[in-house]
């Protein structure tokens, strides 16, 4: 088969490929999003295309290798490592990028421990906005290089993501940035994008599962997806709610500890007790943001949570990876882990189940 710049792909009989011609489209709506001397409308239109063909749409498979391995039938895979940067950031990070533009904001600027600030700084350079990425000084954030390859400003704070929370947002209201941090102003927004993946799953399976489990760390994604489910089922698109089940780092989350405890909302754990590692970083915190939304979701759908250890995280990431072809970060199996575990101490019935995997190995 050849191919030349007038015909990408020879395809049947007449027939030809519009491969290049939906590249070299998307390429212009880049330049248009992206171009301040253009009307905001085009702009905004432009972007807006770019955010439908890009983010989110993610792949649903059945994970029948791991149903046979673990004893439990119909287990499906919400991969969100399909979108641009490899998690369900690009989710938030666009929506706010839209936001933004729309309000007329310049700048974008976020706290984050590596994913969520490559996918503001993709999200930002492909709408003409600057951003301004805030990281804890001692964490690993291996993925500083490509935030800066995107424009983004890095600003390295002394202390921890909390605290690295706190200086990014003081910033934002200060400056008149826009404050693209959990437990934002901006929260509505967020929910909002988390929720489309409860559409996708809705549109793959044409109800809600048994129950949906998801990683969780400040809570917002959790949180997302479950007003998600909470519309389609007021809505009567679905016969059920799902049991919305949660998985952490060990002893390392107030939205864990404070169901297991049962407390009335999500409290903050000692911080000099908080040790990450490189396996757990994406999950850590000792104030939980929006937890105490996560916490109501798990409650109200009487669904659970579970602490998860890094060797857990290290092991069934491998699992993943052997017998379903998926490459996460060992953190995006907690959710998994904590479905799972439920199973093996009282066997839950047959049904479907969804785990949310958050991240690829980058």
């Amino acid at each position: 088969m050849t191919y030349n710049d007038d015909n990408l792909f020879n395809l049947v009989d007449v027939a030809t490929g519009e491969t290049k011609a939906a590249i070299l489209e998307a390429d212009q709506q880049k330049r248009i999003a992206a171009d301040l001397n253009l009307p905001l409308e085009q702009r905004l239109e432009a972007f807006e295309d770019i955010f439908d063909s890009e983010v989110g749409d993610t792949s649903l498979v059945r994970a029948r290798n791991i149903e046979r391995e673990v004893g439990l039938r119909q287990i499906y895979l919400k991969f969100e490592g399909g979108n641009p940067t490899g998690t369900q950031k690009d989710r938030i990070a666009f929506a706010q990028a839209m936001d933004a533009m729309r309000r007329g904001f310049d700048t974008i600027t976020v706290a984050t421990c590596g994913n969520y600030g490559v996918a503001t700084a993709l999200a930002a350079k492909l709408a003409g906005l600057k951003s301004r990425i805030f990281i804890p000084k001692n964490y690993h954030a291996r993925r500083i290089k490509e935030m800066i390859d995107l424009d983004a400003e890095i600003i390295r704070i002394e202390g921890d993501y909390e605290k690295t929370v706190e200086v990014s947002s003081a910033e934002a209201h200060a400056a008149e940035h826009y404050d693209a941090n959990p437990g934002s102003n901006n929260l509505p927004t967020q929910m909002t994008a988390y929720g489309q993946i409860a559409y996708e799953i809705y549109d793959e399976l044409r109800d809600a599962p048994l129950a949906v489990s998801v990683p969780v760390s400040n809570g917002t994604t959790l949180a997302g997806i479950y007003k998600g489910f909470l519309s389609l089922y007021r809505r009567g698109k679905t016969s059920r709610m799902p049991r919305i089940v949660a998985g952490s780092s060990f002893c390392k989350n107030p939205i864990v500890h404070a169901y297991k405890n049962k407390k009335v909302s999500c409290e903050d754990l000692s911080p000099h007790k908080i040790r990450e590692t490189s396996i757990n970083e994406p999950l850590i915190n000792w104030h939980s943001i929006d937890g105490d939304y996560a916490l109501e979701a798990i409650r109200q759908t009487n669904g659970w949570a579970g602490d998860i250890s890094d060797k857990n995280m290290r092991s069934f990431s491998r699992l993943i990876r052997e017998k379903e072809g998926l490459q996460i970060l060992p953190a995006s199996s907690t959710g998994l882990i904590a479905l799972l575990d439920r199973h093996y101490r009282e066997a839950l019935p047959n049904d479907r189940y969804v785990a949310v995997l958050t991240g690829r190995k980058s």
